[in-house]
């Protein structure tokens, strides 16, 4: 026994509708991206060396930054800061801390408990036409990243 061709057509269309309308119920419902707010301040009690912090003559700030991610694996591990090999503070995330470093070239490195010091070589400067700015990150590995940040 066949079926009419005039009612597979019209389940067919029924399913299909069916499904837009539920695809256009959950993309509605999808998430939108969080408003950007700024960076806190890492809390004192987290700055292990504090003469990294603290301008003084010849200085120039190096601005660290912690992103901001809502991936649970990552978000709340802390990031350990170093400064040419010394332990510095504990970042988290969406934190932020200036360093106070003399101009010239620094190792700049972060780890986490579960990752080895990742350092970059980063050079101070106070020219205007260069950015003293670094992000620390997590790729998709939930590795540990550092990276300079362009003007």
């Amino acid at each position: 026994m066949t079926r009419p061709q005039g009612l597979t057509t019209r389940a067919t269309a029924a399913v299909l509708a069916a499904a837009l309308a539920v695809a256009t119920l959950v993309a509605g419902c999808a998430s939108t991206p969080a408003d950007k707010v700024p960076f806190k301040d890492v809390p004192v009690e987290r700055i292990v060396k504090p003469g990294y912090t603290q301008p003084g003559e010849g200085k120039v700030a190096v601005d660290l930054r912690r992103e901001r991610t809502d991936n649970v694996i990552v978000r709340f591990r802390d990031a350990l800061v170093y400064v040419d090999g010394e332990r510095v503070a504990d970042i988290m995330n969406g934190e932020h801390i200036v360093l106070w470093l003399t101009p010239g070239t620094h190792r700049i490195g972060v780890s986490t408990q579960f990752d080895p010091v990742v350092e970059i070589n980063f050079i101070v400067t106070s020219d205007q036409r260069y950015s003293n700015r670094a992000s620390v990150s997590f790729n998709d590995d939930h590795r540990i990243m550092l990276r300079r940040v362009a003007n």
